[in-house]
């Protein structure tokens, strides 16, 4: 079984949806834990939660468009644990439109925090990984980054630059033993796509999601988070500057 014991993983966007299913998934695996995100009753919790399953939690409640907080999240982090083995970029946002429909300040915002905080947050943790001859990052993308789609210009375009910063990123760093490599999820049942997508209950858009996906349903947050641990981990060591589909199918259509 993969095993993170002994290793300090940072997961952004770790309060809810696949960000915290990616968390508890590390934590199964024993891997110390730096939660981050917003919401600091949510963080709380979880950070709780996996205390009581005997796992070294740590809470950093940040804004990941404040640029101060990538360092925030790396000095904590190294006081609280002394290394970083694996960041997980998952902070993202879904603000649907066109060009025509997409105002200034929901572009500037879709590229701040699905492209810009990762960007903030590798150049953060890069040179401790770098030190230690040894690191993984994550970046989850969308199978929106590897083809087109209608209505959602800004957070089409912000996963298709996370994308090639991956490659960038896995070309400059891997001499240094730094992998990076980015998750591409198809549609997921989380709230941020519930929220999205406003016409309908719960169940009516998960159904009509469900009927472009060729494995016929939308992804449970646990299915992208079991294939992000794998990426992270040493089982896919010979791994790097790779975008991973985990879509149902979507993207090979």
């Amino acid at each position: 079984m993969i095993n993170f014991e002994g290793k300090t993983c940072i997961v952004t966007g770790a309060t809810s949806g696949i960000g915290l299913a990616i968390a508890t998934k590390l934590a199964s695996r024993r891997a110390n834990l730096v939660v981050v995100g917003r919401n600091e009753a949510r963080g709380q919790e979880a950070v709780a939660r996996l205390s009581r399953e005997g796992v070294k939690s740590v809470l950093v409640t940040a804004d990941l468009a404040d640029a101060a907080a990538p360092a925030l999240i790396r000095e904590r982090t190294l006081e609280t644990f002394g290394r970083i083995d694996v960041l997980i970029n998952n902070a993202g946002i879904l603000i649907n439109g066109s060009v025509l429909e997409c105002s200034e300040v929901d572009w500037d915002r879709t590229l701040d925090i699905n492209l810009s905080s990762a960007f903030r947050m590798s150049r953060a943790i890069l040179p401790t990984m770098i030190a230690q001859r040894a690191g993984s990052i994550v970046n989850i993308a969308s199978d929106w980054a590897l083809m087109g789609a209608k209505n959602a210009t800004a957070y089409c375009v912000s996963k298709a630059a996370l994308a090639q910063l991956t490659r960038c990123m896995a070309l400059d760093f891997a001499a240094d033993g730094v992998r990076v490599n980015a998750i591409c999820p198809g549609d997921t049942d989380t709230p941020m796509l519930d929220q999205a997508f406003k016409d309908g209950d719960h169940a009516s858009k998960m159904a009509v999601l469900a009927a472009g996906i060729p494995l016929g349903r939308v992804a449970r947050a646990d299915e992208i988070a079991n294939a992000t641990v794998f990426l992270a981990s040493d089982e896919a060591s010979f791994m790097t500057g790779a975008l991973i589909p985990v879509d149902g199918g979507t993207s090979a259509q």
